[in-house]
């Protein structure tokens, strides 16, 4: 019938903030396709639920997307959108990543307690205390602040602010520019991490859009808004993710950036502790010769992220870096190092399913 439009079903988050970036999505889609029309579906993950324990320590790669990807795949909804850091490098065969959507601010921020209003982490006493639910950004600032005290915080960015503000207990909390650009809380951002002093995570900034694999009508509605830099620069960081088989369980972290004609990758590994730590750069040159210049299907994908419309010899340039990278990197310290790291954090795991047993036996 004349006038009807195609209805979209949209996964998400029920945080505020998964809800503005689901969002985000949606109006861009708008913009360009007038005959559709789009219904949020939103759920509760199991990140959300479990807020008494580092997310390192609960054991989980999927935790904040595999209640969504389950919907995806029974096709309740149509496609997810994710915060595309929350996306394990390696996903069920059977869903992929339909788009990547322009990369907002990838830094680390401080937010301060309201009672060091204008001060910035150099200012603060030796002994102040750090919320932070990364072992990346723990690892890094306790490098450069070694008297600091670096304690978990978990909870949406609202509840972060609240325990930040209201229980006294930190002096301040480290989180992602982006998230509290999206939520309009700029004036709380007293600090931006440059890489020199903090290198983010993989992805971080950025977000995705999940669909089924092979559902050409949804990679089509999708393939107007993959935005190719920041694809470029994904696929690079998740390849170099994936080849340490890293994790939220090992403090690893990225920096890279791209010109018409090279990508450049920057990767650390860390211990937990920020003690050791190696650091290493893989700089590609993209090919000119016209016959590399050739686009494929949407079966090609990159850490789970479809090539769409973004030359292929582009894609494979950028995972070759992140691989490279990361290789360099496997033949060094740094291998012991994710080995003690995953390790520790495997500890942690085991130590944290014993506290809460007892924790409920304690309650029965």
């Amino acid at each position: 019938m004349e006038g009807t439009k195609t209805v979209v079903k949209v996964g998400s988050r029920k945080s505020q903030l998964a809800l503005i970036q689901t969002n985000t999505i949606i109006a861009k889609l708008k913009e360009i396709h007038s005959n559709y029309e789009f219904e949020v579906v939103s759920m509760t993950t199991t990140g959300d639920k479990i807020l008494d324990s580092a997310l390192s320590k609960i054991g989980a790669k999927d935790l904040f997307t595999r209640e969504l990807e389950l919907a995806l795949e029974k096709g309740d909804v149509d496609f997810v959108v994710h915060s595309l850091k929350d996306l394990p490098t390696r996903i069920v065969d059977s869903l992929v990543i339909g788009c990547v959507y322009k990369r907002d601010s990838e830094y680390d921020a401080v937010v301060m307690h309201p009672k060091h209003k204008g001060k910035k982490l150099d200012d603060l006493d030796e002994n102040s205390v750090i919320g932070t639910s990364s072992l990346r950004r723990a690892a890094q600032l306790a490098r450069r602040f070694p008297t600091f005290k670096f304690e978990n915080i978990r909870g949406n960015l609202n509840t972060r602010l609240k325990k930040l503000d209201e229980d006294n207990k930190y002096d301040a909390i480290i989180l992602a520019e982006a998230g509290l650009v999206r939520m309009g809380w700029n004036d709380r951002i007293a600090q931006v991490l440059t890489p020199s002093e903090c290198m983010y995570a993989v992805s971080q900034g950025a977000m995705a859009v999940e669909c089924r694999a092979g559902d050409e009508k949804t990679l089509a509605l999708l393939s107007p808004i993959h935005d190719q830099d920041t694809a470029l620069q994904c696929i690079a960081e998740r390849a170099f993710l994936k080849q340490l088989e890293g994790g939220c369980s090992v403090p690893v972290c990225v920096c890279s950036t791209l010109t018409d004609s090279q990508i450049s990758l920057k990767g650390g590994v860390y211990s937990i502790d920020g003690k050791q730590s190696v650091i290493d750069t893989v700089t590609k040159t993209f090919p000119e010769e016209p016959a590399a210049k050739k686009k494929a299907t949407n079966g090609h994908t990159f850490s789970a992220i479809v090539h769409g419309n973004i030359e292929l010899v582009l894609c494979q340039t950028a995972e070759a870096a992140g691989m490279e990278l990361a290789n360099r990197l496997l033949v060094t310290e740094a291998a012991d190092i994710l080995a003690e790291a995953k390790r520790q954090t495997a500890e942690a795991v085991i130590a944290e399913q014993k506290r809460k047993e007892q924790e409920a036996l304690n309650i029965e």
